[in-house]
């Protein structure tokens, strides 16, 4: 999905005329961001029934503002940003704390407290047991259930955002691929996207094929990952064991395609770098068929055992009035009923007709394990249908961007394997990078973490944290 506009011609709105918009209409906030070169606040909003994007902006004229988040919740992690990054400070925000530290030492902060008998409070991380990145969780408690989770991160920042402005250079598509290391065909196809669109670059049918083989490659190995994660975190150990195995088989047919098991270095503005003959494309079928064939055996027996449908039955539980409400996407979305997918919900020509979204309503961790294997299963038969097309498809034809356009703004959205990828660039007067914003989904998400453990066992909570699987680096960037 691409959204292209000259800056003069984005409506303006005054804030409360903003707010009044947000509330009435029910839009879902894809982006909300500061740009400092004009001083307005950008509202990126999706309609996913009539696949829509709309874009407001309001002038902040002085350092503060009356906050959205009170009307409009899902705009709550996004205020914080803003008040961090550019000391805005929207007044009357319920929780206006750091949300990545930049100025102060990371997690120095004032955590949420409850107080009586019984009551206690359990600090975890930001180190913790085994090779995973960091983040700081603060449980508040009362005997063995959980009242709060405040998730503090900030630990990953690398100042992505900052390094990107000035660009497009070489540097740019490699920070894309590494923004969130298990998302790099995400990301890289939500820049290609954006930079393809401000220089009118029209990409080819194969080339289109091609990386939606590649996301769907991405998909699958996330997924088998995240099912064997799950199996060993209720002690369930032989999907665990084989799931390890096959998530690096999916891992090693995008290595197959291009050299790289992330998939690195296979798209770029304009195409792609490499492509499939006929005979490496009934090869690459062939190790499909194996590789699923296996991993729906894995599966399948993790449905057979009642220790498990008990531990993952009822907990977690996350409902669709706090999806819709905080502004949750993707697979979290997906598990409380809502049936959000950039794939099906924006237009992307002819790519996905043949491909079938799940849906779950329990919202419970039973909900996002459910999913994962249906996803995995319309990820299958999809590939398989993209390569059937490709032996038909037309040769590559790349095509070099020239310059963007000047003065101008480019939205573009992918569905990576935790949800929409939103990514908004604006360009300055010689039509260079002046703001390019980053929204993984997991910034939106890591809030639904939190409200699942609400009345919950704290034990529950490493279920709870892999059901989800979000990313640190892709929140803190």
């Amino acid at each position: 999905m691409i959204y292209k506009t000259k800056i003069s011609q984005i409506p303006l709105l005054p804030l409360g005329a903003l707010k009044n918009e947000l509330v009435k209409k029910e839009k879902r906030l894809s982006a909300l961001f500061f740009h400092p070169a004009d001083r307005h606040l950008y509202v990126v909003c999706s309609d996913d029934e009539k696949g829509e994007l709309s874009l407001v902006k309001t002038p902040i004229e002085t350092y503060r503002y009356e906050s959205l988040t009170p009307a409009y919740p899902a705009a709550h992690l996004f205020e914080r940003e803003i008040l961090e990054t550019h000391q805005i400070v929207p007044e009357n925000h319920p929780w206006p704390k750091p949300v990545r530290y930049l100025k102060d030492l990371i997690g120095d902060t004032n955590f949420y407290r409850i107080e009586g008998l019984e009551s206690h409070e359990v600090a975890v991380g930001p180190v913790h047991a085994g090779v995973i990145e960091p983040g700081h969780f603060r449980f508040q408690c009362h005997g063995e259930t959980v009242y709060h989770l405040e998730i503090s991160l900030g630990y990953q920042h690398r100042g992505i955002e900052k390094k990107l402005i000035g660009g497009p250079s070489l540097r740019t598509l490699p920070y894309m691929e590494t923004l969130a290391g298990d998302t790099s065909i995400g990301h890289a196809w939500a820049f290609c996207k954006n930079i393809e669109s401000l220089s009118n670059v029209v990409v080819g049918e194969r080339e289109n094929l091609l990386r939606a083989i590649m996301l769907e490659l991405e998909r699958l190995a996330n997924h088998t990952g995240d099912m064997g994660a799950l199996a060993g975190d209720v002690g369930f150990l032989p999907t665990l064991s084989y799931c390890g195995r096959l998530r690096g088989d999916y891992l090693n047919m995008s290595a197959f395609i291009c050299g790289s098991r992330f998939g690195r270095g296979m798209l770029k503005p304009g195409g792609v770098s490499f492509d499939l003959s006929l005979d490496q494309i009934k090869e690459l079928e062939l190790k499909l068929d194996n590789v699923f064939k296996d991993t729906k055996g894995a599966i399948n027996v993790l449905w057979h055992s009642n220790m498990v449908l008990n531990r993952f039955e009822g907990t977690g539980v996350i409902t669709q009035k706090e999806a819709r409400d905080l502004g949750f996407v993707g697979m979290v979305a997906r598990s409380t009923g809502l049936n959000l997918d950039v794939r099906k919900n924006f237009d992307h020509g002819d790519l996905y007709n043949d491909l079938s979204i799940a849906v779950c309503d329990s919202g419970d961790v039973f909900a996002r394990a459910t999913l994962r294997w249906l996803e995995m299963k319309n990820s299958y038969t999809f590939i398989k249908s993209a390569l059937n097309k490709l032996k038909k498809a037309p040769p590559l034809n790349p095509i070099k961007p020239g310059p963007l356009e000047s003065d101008s703004l480019a939205v573009s959205l992918v569905e990576g394997w935790r949800g929409e990828i939103c990514h908004v660039n604006i360009t300055n007067s010689v039509g260079m990078f002046s703001t390019y914003k980053v929204i993984d989904p997991s910034f939106h998400n890591w809030t639904a973490l939190a409200l699942s453990l609400r009345n919950q066992e704290i034990s529950d909570f490493p279920l709870c944290n892999k059901s989800f699987n979000l990313s640190y680096c892709g929140h803190d960037l």
